[in-house]
């Protein structure tokens, strides 16, 4: 018994390390630049918009888009930003979930070790559907001319004011406490969708990555008005995504955030 459980102990060590080391990677990589061919740059303004560069539509090498193809040429570089920016911002909240997986997995029927890999394959592969989503709006947006193509954030008033008033309204729903209420209890998650196998841990994975998409998606809204590849608001959501799943008053956290981006939005609306 002694050695299963050391053997138990040091498999939880080795997922905690592979997560660590995949949410570094992934922070490394946004550090970069994230392929964007774009320096990294962190800013804190409160009317992101009013910092715009107003830019030619003419000038080379300042568009997202290829200069002789549709703007979908640039749609893969896009979903691989995104995406790896979920991994940095919404894996450590997921720690949590996927280590407890693993503890009660052994205990199930069939006694195999638990398919971690598959349940966090599931978990990524529904970020990997909203990134793609997600790089589809801002390369729209930015056609639009609401985006400024240096920044990736906010190039109109109105636009930082309607997406922080839909994030401080959706802040303070029903969906967004229910939601939430899902990522705050892993182990009643668990209970609830427990599915052996690789295929149904790969099924759960899915399911609390919908759940945390639901709970989450407007705030990664904001980034298009900070600034899509803006650190400090990349950093900021971070720790307010974390604060809310892992803290004892997550739900009181929420709501305070909610209540600060409706001000901040008609701060913003009738600047």
């Amino acid at each position: 018994m002694p050695a299963v459980e050391r053997a138990l102990r040091r498999g939880r060590l080795l997922t905690v390390l592979a997560l660590a080391v995949l949410v570094a990677l992934a922070w490394a990589w946004l550090l970069t630049g994230a392929g964007m061919g774009m320096e990294p740059y962190a800013a804190l303004r409160p009317y992101p918009h009013s910092s715009a560069p107003a830019m030619p539509m003419d000038m080379p090498g300042m568009d997202m888009r290829e200069p002789e193809g549709p703007g979908l040429a640039s749609l893969p570089l896009a979903v691989s930003m995104w995406w790896v920016m979920m991994v940095a911002m919404m894996l450590p909240a997921a720690i949590p979930i996927i280590l407890l997986y693993e503890k009660a997995a052994p205990a199930a029927p069939d006694g195999k070790p638990a398919p971690v890999g598959h349940f966090l394959a599931g978990y990524l592969a529904v970020w990997g559907f909203f990134s793609l989503i997600a790089a589809g709006l801002q390369l729209a947006l930015q056609e639009l001319g609401a985006l400024a193509a240096m920044t990736m954030g906010s190039a109109v008033e109105w636009f930082s004011a309607v997406v922080l008033i839909a994030a401080g309204l959706y802040q303070l729903s029903p969906l967004k406490e229910a939601c939430l209420s899902h990522c705050r209890n892993p182990a009643q998650f668990l209970s609830r969708n427990y599915s052996p196998g690789r295929v149904g841990a790969f099924r759960m994975g899915v399911r609390h990555g919908a759940f945390c998409v639901g709970c989450c998606w407007l705030l990664m809204a904001l980034l298009f008005v900070g600034g899509v590849m803006n650190l400090a608001w990349i950093a900021l959501l971070t720790v307010l995504v974390a604060a809310e799943k892992l803290l004892p008053g997550g739900r009181l956290i929420a709501i305070v955030a909610g209540f600060a981006f409706l001000a901040w939005g008609a701060a913003t609306a009738f600047a």
